[in-house]
């Protein structure tokens, strides 16, 4: 196909822009939390609390918290050595509190190697102590972290019961005679489909640029739609056979595969004026790669065993919820104005498909490691 002009020009801005310099800061794609926290027991004698998570990450915050130097350790045994010698520092704002008692844990630390290249080794503090006498119910306020994360009761006896909580709020009060989960089933799916709209808004970039390139083709909301359709069908089922292990596919290459999903849908918009019959089936395709992205999100998360079905219908429709108001924002910011003008696909479409396949060949080769 003969490019004119104008896109010959686009094409050369994308060129420029790729060989712009790294951003001090890179806006990443999956930014949920890594931090786990469970209750493995609580009694009206003993806690005990496990918090797993990033333990490079918690350094680096306690350092700059303490006001000491930065150190540049990455060994497991000397990030444990490091992170205990700020213990004191850690206790600052975690929050055992009973019925209005705070409590000071003892603390035990556990650093293990990263289990893929790039990963960062895992830490996991687990918090014990005495119950006071006559005690409350334990409020819990971790503020390590400033991203969802999951707060697990291992107490159920039918599984366990989680909760999501933001990492600047208390949980809610929990009872040292629990037998059974506190929330209603339907409050555990509400949950699940926040934690699958946030993973969208605002912390999914890539699905979201993936999404503005389904959007940027058309110019009537229906073919837009049935794109939307095929992607959702085709992700909801690799997410829920990758979660339930039936198929599953490493991390190195369904995040790649991702990113080079966004770049193919951008340039496909910038070569190809018109929606053609076969961008359909490619959406779809593409959706079962995003799909297995979105169960690698989901498996790290956690999906309580008493109510796994409920907990990744809600997470699911999340991410649907999360799909639809990016198209729903950019037919109100653009589609509804502009679609019928003569100079939308120059002045709108070719620029924005330009800027979303940079994003996407960038995230291509990092995820790859061809750059660092």
């Amino acid at each position: 196909m003969r490019l004119n002009g104008h896109v010959a020009r686009v094409i050369f801005l994308a060129l420029g822009l790729l060989a712009l310099p790294r951003p001090t800061t890179v806006l990443q794609a999956h930014e949920i939390g890594t931090t786990r926290v469970a209750i493995v027991a609580l009694d009206r004698s003993r806690f005990d609390i496990e918090v797993v998570t990033d333990a490079t990450a918690l350094l680096e915050k306690m350092e700059s918290i303490a006001g000491v130097e930065p150190s540049s350790t990455t060994s497991p045994a000397d990030l444990r050595r490091r992170l205990e010698t700020l213990g004191p520092t850690f206790q600052q704002r975690v929050v055992v509190d009973f019925g209005g008692t705070r409590i000071e844990p003892e603390l035990t630390w556990r650093v293990a190697p990263a289990t893929a290249t790039g990963a960062s080794p895992i830490a996991t503090i687990r918090l014990t102590g005495d119950v006071p006498a006559a005690a409350g119910p334990l409020t819990w306020k971790y503020l390590w972290t400033f991203t969802a994360y999951s707060l697990t009761d291992r107490r159920v006896a039918e599984g366990a019961a989680t909760q999501w909580l933001e990492g600047d709020k208390n949980s809610p009060p929990l009872s040292l005679d629990i037998s059974s989960p506190s929330d209603s089933r339907l409050a555990l799916v509400g949950q699940y489909v926040v934690l699958g709209f946030t993973h969208i808004l605002p912390k999914g970039l890539d699905h979201v640029l993936f999404v503005l390139g389904i959007f940027l083709v058309g110019r009537r909301l229906r073919p837009i739609l049935l794109q939307v359709t095929a992607f959702t069908i085709a992700h909801s089922i690799t997410l829920a056979l990758s979660i339930t292990g039936i198929f599953t596919l490493p991390a190195s290459i369904v995040e790649p595969a991702i990113a080079f999903s966004i770049a193919y849908i951008a340039i496909e918009n910038v070569v190809v004026k018109d929606l053609r019959p076969w961008r359909y089936g490619m959406v779809f395709g593409f959706g079962l790669l995003h799909g297995l992205g979105f169960a690698g999100v989901l498996r790290e998360l956690g999906l309580p065993p008493s109510a796994f079905v409920p907990a990744l219908f809600g997470f699911n429709v999340g991410v649907e919820l999360g799909q639809l108001t990016v198209i729903g924002a950019a037919f109100l910011m653009v589609g509804v104005w502009f679609r019928d003008r003569t100079w939308y696909r120059s002045r709108v479409v070719l620029p924005a498909s330009v800027m979303i396949a940079c994003a996407g060949l960038y995230w291509t080769l990092e995820r790859l490691n061809v750059i660092a």
